[in-house]
């Protein structure tokens, strides 16, 4: 049986509300129109969500931009 958050971890991104609003706008429409996810805003955190594919492609693309990943 697989373990949950292994799961989690491949299906969501969870970062600092400053990791993106620090920045242009562009990046969170940027995500939205180049990937198949959600937003999702959390207090001080957003989750990005998504299937594993495009979890992988929105994390490289982060990375590409700057944003640190956990």
């Amino acid at each position: 049986m697989p373990d949950p958050s292994r799961l989690r971890d491949s299906t969501q991104i969870v970062l600092p509300c400053d990791d993106l609003d620090g920045r242009s706008e562009s990046i969170k429409d940027d995500l939205r129109e180049r990937f198949v996810v959600s937003i999702h805003r959390e207090d001080d955190r957003y989750r990005i969500i998504g299937s594993p594919v495009e979890i992988k492609a929105a994390s490289e693309y982060l990375s590409r931009h700057g944003i640190s990943l956990p």
